[in-house]
């Protein structure tokens, strides 16, 4: 399926592994002009070599690099039509051990750093006439997963920051969407089975296995295209049916 992304142009954020790597492989395969965005400098740049993407090195954290990944995709391709945000997640933990400190780094890491280059783009999304900001963020936001404590108390902000914005750009002709990954087969996945899932823990997903990370990229495809235009300010879960609930 020919999805009309040729000649558009995206940044994906933590692109050199994972589910970032993966969306901007897919993005890449249907054509699009890709910036990846990201702070392992060897990674980044071998994968951004092999899929014909520009690479920026930096950190989400760090608001001059926010501006540079901007000022580079304009300076290489002339606009900005999509906008994957993501980011590796906070340390794993308890409520009860999570400091101010430990919530203040997780805040700066999920929810700052999208609001912070969404808002460097939507100028150049607006002008494109077709922009698209996407969100990954984690199956966390429609329910609480034990030990993760810290991306159940960030990431559900990003899942209203992003509803109230679609609201505020739809208008404009931006829509704002945002994936909630299950269990997808990553290295932070595989901190969780250093040994490999176990029959039991895949019990508990309908189709009985891991998700692949290109999987979470070809949504993100489709919300890219024109094929996705009528979609906008949902979150859309992409965990195999783990997710019990209901919206």
């Amino acid at each position: 399926m020919n999805l009309g992304l040729t000649g558009r142009t995206a940044i994906v954020c933590a692109a050199s592994a994972g589910m970032g790597l993966a969306s901007a492989e897919a993005l890449a395969d249907e054509g699009a002009n890709v910036t990846m965005f990201a702070r392992r400098r060897d990674a980044l740049e071998r994968e951004a070599e092999r899929i014909g993407a520009l690479a920026v090195r930096g950190d989400v954290r760090v608001p001059r690099d926010l501006e540079q990944v901007v000022e580079r995709t304009l300076a290489a391709f002339g606009g900005i039509d999509i906008l994957v945000n993501n980011s590796g997640g906070p340390p794993r933990g308890t409520a009860i051990d999570a400091d101010s400190d430990a919530v203040e780094s997780a805040v700066e890491l999920l929810l700052l750093s999208v609001v912070r280059l969404t808002h460097l783009c939507l100028p150049h999304l607006e002008r494109s006439g077709r922009g698209r900001v996407i969100n990954i963020t984690s199956s966390s936001v429609r329910e609480p997963i034990d030990g993760l404590a810290l991306s159940n108390t960030v990431r559900p902000g990003v899942i209203g920051w992003a509803k109230t914005l679609a609201r505020e750009v739809g208008p404009r002709g931006i829509t704002v969407n945002s994936i909630a990954p299950g269990r997808i087969d990553t290295e932070r996945i595989r901190e969780v089975y250093p040994a490999g899932p176990s029959e039991a823990d895949l019990e508990a997903i309908p189709l009985r296995r891991l998700g692949a990370a290109r999987e979470v990229g070809d949504v993100i495809c489709f919300l890219a295209s024109n094929r996705g235009s009528y979609v906008t300010g949902t979150v859309i879960p992409v965990d195999g049916g783990l997710s019990r609930g209901l919206l």
